[in-house]
């Protein structure tokens, strides 16, 4: 069992990303089917939409998660954390990881401001006014919007946790995390809390992280928070920026690449169509939540290797991890739609929740184009550049003036029609810049 293991890089964070997937596989369907039977069909169409808006949050955070773990990571190779929990090491490498995590909690607490008046403002002008026996959305909005905002506040300490190597505490966390919140989540909806469940289930969250923060790093955010540089520091403007506008452009594209559909719809279709879209998109979100759970643990070992120039072992682990990833992505992609394909099949009232066949395929057939391409993005970055940003704007435009035209006149079908085309175009252009980059690099 330990060298099957081991072949398909199955490690203790692996383990606990790949476990937190698993429950997940099994939360969000029961909990597609508990909004299926509490909610009706406009209700879930807004609840849906609801996530589609808060995943805005990615305009805040502009990439700099990624940035930290792999700026962390470098630094971490000279460091350690003694039986106390306090870290140890070079002077020099402790000094300039104390003034990244200096920068990323500004960055994080600033953004977390703009997110909460932005959302806020941005949610009231694009739903409709309730009147009369309308949803009443506005309070359960704006709460949202502010725990959205206190979430953030929390993200650079996940992503300095990661790119210090405690990746596998950091996935245990999320695994015990995500039993709690999808718990909440579960009894809010049967206790009728309607749009209030998606506040429910940030508020659990932000317990646990307090919590687990507290107890397990205490002395370990004390350093890195409220203490002074001492030596070299890691400056913004000359070594963070030039990588991070980069990942920014990325991330901000990823938005428009992955969850304008259910606004758009909700815009042109109404809320029933955009609660099939979002349940859908529900789904197969979790199908690509499983496959980075292989990749995203490895992100600060890629990082290690690159700064100890183990550029073959970093070559083997890219291609093992390429091959196991899109082996699962096409057996998860193979449920999915057969699930999908038998409730219309037998006319199953749930199949009324979720888009037809043929769109559900197009859209886990490009899924499936984009995990491919998940291993060497993550590769690139952890050289701590971003040689893919051109490549995400123009998929963003791509994809988001396909969005507005085909899911205008042809609804969700349409949409995924031309999701599937753009992907298949970008896939092989990603291919040779990777492969360009690595030769160059190496």
């Amino acid at each position: 069992m330990k060298k099957l293991l081991k072949r398909l890089e199955v490690d203790r964070a692996v383990f606990f990303g790949l476990l937190t997937r698993i429950w997940q596989m099994l939360a969000v369907p029961v909990a597609a089917l508990l909004i299926a039977s509490q909610f009706t069909p406009e209700l879930q169409g807004y609840y849906y939409t609801f996530e589609s808006l808060v995943r805005l949050q990615v305009l805040v955070e502009l990439g700099l998660g990624t940035v930290i773990i792999q700026f962390a990571s470098h630094e971490w190779s000279k460091l350690g954390l003694d039986k106390t929990g306090q870290i140890v090491g070079d002077k020099d490498a402790l000094s300039r990881l104390v003034s990244l995590a200096h920068v990323a909690v500004r960055w994080y607490l600033v953004g977390a401001i703009l997110l909460i008046l932005g959302l806020g403002v941005g949610g009231y002008m694009f739903f409709p006014k309730p009147s009369g026996n309308a949803i009443n959305w506005v309070a359960p909005w704006f709460l949202l919007c502010l725990l959205t905002g206190v979430t953030i506040c929390l993200l650079p300490i996940w992503s300095l946790l990661e790119g210090c190597n405690q990746v596998s505490n950091v996935y245990f966390y999320r695994f015990m995390q995500s039993l709690c919140t999808y718990s909440s989540l579960w009894l809010a909806i049967l206790l009728g809390a309607k749009l209030w469940t998606a506040s429910i289930y940030s508020a659990v969250g932000l317990v646990c992280a307090f919590i687990y923060l507290l107890k397990k790093y205490k002395l370990f955010l004390k350093t890195l928070l409220f203490s002074h540089e001492t030596g070299p520091t890691i400056g913004w403007r000359s070594e963070i920026w030039p990588m991070q506008w980069r990942i920014a452009i990325s991330w901000a594209s990823g938005y428009f690449i992955y969850w304008l559909f259910t606004p758009i719809l909700f815009h042109y279709h109404g809320p029933v169509v955009a609660g099939q879209m979002g349940m859908t998109w529900a789904m197969i979100g979790g199908l690509s939540a499983v496959v980075s759970s292989w990749i995203l643990p490895k992100a600060p070992h890629f990082g290690i290797l690159i700064a100890n120039k183990e550029y073959q072992e970093l070559d083997k682990l890219c291609w093992r991890l390429t091959k196991i990833t899109l082996g699962v992505a096409c057996l998860g992609a193979l449920v999915i739609w057969s699930i999908v394909f038998a409730l219309y099949t037998f006319g199953h009232p749930l199949a009324l929740r979720l888009l037809p066949p043929l769109p559900t395929g197009f859209f886990l057939l490009a899924t499936i184009s984009l995990v491919a391409l998940i291993p060497m993005s993550v590769y690139l970055r952890a050289h701590k550049k971003e040689p893919l940003v051109f490549i995400s704007v123009i998929s963003a435009i791509f994809v988001a003036a396909s969005n507005l035209v085909l899911g205008k006149y042809y609804s969700a079908t349409g949409m995924a029609t031309g999701y599937l085309l753009i992907n298949l175009i970008m896939v092989p252009v990603v291919i040779v810049i990777w492969r360009r980059c690595r030769n160059k690099w190496h």
